[in-house]
């Protein structure tokens, strides 16, 4: 691992060398929440190190004609072939082979030159991983600071192939590499974010290259789809189900998640699980599932589908199965005006993880808000509403095994035509 952070960096903790300014790209695909492009400035090393541009500003990966492992740094994220040593890493593109495993890095650098004297707080690091199937799969790093200008930036990085396959993520593949050593980080960097530091992970990051470094995850690359997984939600008492609904406070939604065997072979220990946004709380005792064997539903009253999760037993080849539960929308960290709350089905089968979302759209305008208005979080292209999703399921079978399905439960073609009987 001290080879990647190496090769990441290129740096060494003693004083910068300056570099001749290298010509933008001609086709960005970094951004930040300035709103243009325009809007956050590019240094080169004598501007900061010599002419002191930034004075006391505390800002991220903006110098122009760093280092050539990283060259301009807006171009903070890249991939390579897990297990192997790159001097450069591919910054815009990386071709992938079924079955390979790919390490998606993410550089870290507060560029104030002042060290310990401008500390940036609440750092933190956020990759979003798509989860359609297509021949191209394009790879979101965020980087937040609470007291950075701009403070939240982002760079991409597309894998491509081909033929049509879908990206896994590595569970418990996250880590934080710098001159201190190797941190592990949570699952959650995956759409919610990890938190980041120097010598722990408490969200400070001193000026400088010596207090740099490097967040690399890992992505697992799959050509052979086996399952289908569809989210849908609808608001309760109503019929139509759809990805997004508008709700209120205090309304109750359901949510829906189809599973469809598309291998040949019988699937055992299918493990459902649904991650939650912070603004939708559980109902208990109200998940459901539907399938073959249970043609009109059956209650699940163990209630961990939002949790540790739920096996719903095996599934010969196009076996389906429904599971369907109550969410009820709270207000716990609502902003004033438009929030998406984004909410992530998961399928865990064999190993692989399929993954699905529904959304729903709350806008928020009480009185708290006209009296002492709470400011509406920036969107960002994979959170148009600027709210944080949940948590994403780290990979893996699970080993929650439901009383009432287990292992013996096998749900055959039939499941497939109940369904669309029933009009689900």
């Amino acid at each position: 691992m001290k080879n990647i952070y190496k090769s990441a960096l290129g740096v060494t903790t003693a004083a910068v060398i300056a570099a001749a300014s290298m010509a933008p790209v001609a086709v960005y695909a970094w951004g930040d929440n300035t709103g243009t492009r325009e809007g956050r400035p590019s240094y080169t090393l004598d501007q900061i190190n010599k002419e002191r541009v930034l004075d006391n500003k505390i800002t991220f990966n903006s110098i122009s004609n760093q280092d050539v492992s990283i060259g301009d740094e807006k171009n903070f994220v890249g991939a390579k072939v897990a297990g192997t040593y790159a001097e450069t890493w591919n910054s815009d593109s990386i071709n992938v082979q079924d079955g390979g495993t790919y390490t998606i890095r993410l550089y870290v650098h507060n560029n104030n030159p002042k060290g310990t004297d401008a500390i940036a707080k609440g750092v933190k690091a956020t990759f979003s991983l798509p989860t359609n199937v297509a021949k191209s799969q394009t790879i979101i790093g965020y980087l937040d600071s609470s007291n950075a200008t701009p403070t939240r930036y982002w760079d991409e990085v597309t894998l491509t192939s081909d033929q049509d396959f879908y990206l896994e993520y590595v569970g418990g593949s996250a880590v934080y590499h710098n001159k201190i050593g190797d941190f592990s980080l949570s699952d959650d960097i995956i759409i919610n974010g990890a938190t980041l530091g120097y010598t722990s992970m408490n969200g400070e990051i001193p000026g400088c290259y010596q207090y740099a470094g490097v967040v690399t995850i890992d992505v697992k690359v799959h050509k052979s789809v086996g399952a289908e997984l569809t989210k849908k939600v609808r608001i309760k008492g109503t019929k139509e189900w759809s990805e997004s609904v508008n709700a209120k406070i205090g309304d109750e939604v359901e949510y829906q998640i189809k599973y469809v065997n598309l291998l040949a072979d019988q699937v055992n220990n299918v493990m459902i699980r649904d991650i939650l946004p912070t603004n939708v709380e559980y109902v208990q005792n109200s998940t459901y599932l539907f399938n073959s064997q249970y043609q009109d539903g059956v209650l699940l009253k163990d209630n961990t589908v939002t949790t540790s999760g739920i096996n719903i037993g095996s599934y010969t080849a196009k076996g389906n199965a429904y599971v369907r539960f109550t969410g009820k929308v709270v207000n716990k960290t609502l902003a004033c005006g438009g929030n998406q709350l984004v909410n992530w089905a998961n399928a865990t089968v064999n190993g692989a993880v399929y993954k699905d979302d529904a959304s729903v759209m709350v806008d928020r305008d009480d009185e708290t808000c006209h009296i002492n208005p709470t400011p509406t979080p920036t969107p960002t292209p994979d959170n148009p509403g600027g709210n944080t999703p949940g948590t994403i399921v780290s990979t893996g079978p699970g080993t929650i095994v439901m009383g009432a399905v287990g292992a013996g439960a096998v749900v055959t073609t039939l499941g497939y035509y109940i369904a669309s009987r029933r009009g689900f």
